[in-house]
């Protein structure tokens, strides 16, 4: 069932989200070689404890940590660790808070020092897709909009759409419906409303799209070894158009 939300209850997301924002803007000024994941997940912890919120990650179907981080050839749900990133690495930051019994989730990829070419067009297309996306978060467009801009813009430069994760709805519970794959049909599926706060991810592969999950039952990498990076906003559907609320 899709929850709509009042214009009260997007307001108090905005909360949310506005923490999210800010200390993804801190991580990003902290990743540097040398800084170990393990250090980025204690300053996510301590930020939001700061700010009386709760991190969202933690705690969720076991996971044991504030903060998603998933270097290289990791996709989404890394476990942070002590192993020291270097230069030419990428980082995915997936971060999420509840405040005010509402939440917000966002990611961004980091580049961690100086990054060869395709490296760096990877982690650009990956987030230009995101923004692909968000502009047809607009009432009376199809969730098919949304969807099949992330793969006509990835895909058209070369890269492949990750297809065993998703996007989704979000609100008083981090994950709600619908489910926002990044690969589809244009005017297919549901169709999108004022109220509608969704929460759009691409996850953008180097090469193949397959992916597999490690046997810590959370990390999951490329099964041929290529980067990948991942960008995420909570997205609220107006009568106006989209606003990112996870946006500074």
């Amino acid at each position: 069932m899709i929850i709509l939300k009042s214009r009260r209850e997007i307001e108090r997301m905005r909360s949310a989200c506005r923490i999210v924002a800010e200390v993804l803007e801190g991580l990003r000024g902290l990743v540097c070689p040398g800084v170990t994941t393990f250090e980025l997940d204690q300053y996510a912890s301590s930020e939001a404890l700061k700010r009386n919120a709760k991190c969202a990650f933690r705690g969720y179907h076991g996971y044991p940590n504030s903060l998603c981080c998933s270097p290289n050839n990791q996709v989404v749900h890394g476990l942070p660790n002590k192993q020291q990133l270097k230069s030419g690495d990428i980082l995915s930051l997936d971060y999420g808070v509840v405040f005010d019994d509402f939440y917000g989730d966002a990611a961004i990829t980091v580049p961690v020092g100086e990054l060869s070419d395709v490296t760096k067009q990877l982690v650009s297309v990956t987030e230009a897709s995101l923004y692909a996306a968000i502009e047809k978060a607009v009432p009376g467009n199809r969730l098919g909009d949304i969807s099949y801009s992330v793969q006509n813009y990835v895909e058209s430069r070369g890269f492949s759409v990750v297809r065993d994760f998703v996007g989704h709805g979000i609100g008083r519970s981090l994950h709600e419906d619908p489910q926002i794959p990044n690969y589809g049909f244009p005017g297919k599926g549901i169709k999108l409303k004022p109220g509608m706060v969704l929460a759009i991810e691409p996850m953008i592969n180097e090469k193949s799209f397959e992916v597999e999950v490690l046997n810590d039952n959370w990390t999951v990498v490329t099964c041929d070894g290529g980067l990948s990076a991942h960008f995420e906003h909570t997205v609220a559907i107006t009568e106006n158009g989209p606003e990112i609320l996870t946006r500074i």
